[in-house]
């Protein structure tokens, strides 16, 4: 009575092993998800971060003339009245 009983328990033990360790919704997919999880927390922190330094971007644009001014110089190639405007161009090493 007790040998098939043991019979039974150990078939059902390693199914259970089996499932946990080599089906597709067991121990692999976990780790796969733990890795996805990871690899999301960090680009979730980039963004944050870049968030950050458009939002303080937007505040210096709303509140003050200086960072305007800087863009328009930069972006635009734009300048004062009274003021000169040089390019310099640099010389490439052409060789023909």
């Amino acid at each position: 009575m007790i040998k098939p009983v043991m019979i039974v328990l150990t078939v059902l033990l390693i199914l259970l092993q089996y499932r946990l360790w080599l089906s597709h919704d067991g121990l692999p997919s976990l780790l796969r998800l733990h890795h996805q999880v990871e690899k999301q927390k960090i680009d979730n922190e980039k963004l944050i971060e870049r968030n950050q330094v458009l939002a303080a971007e937007v505040q210096d644009l709303k509140s003050g003339l200086d960072a305007l001014e800087e863009r328009a110089r930069s972006e635009l190639g734009m300048v004062k009245p009274g003021e000169t405007f040089f390019h310099v161009i640099e010389e490439t090493d052409e060789q023909d």
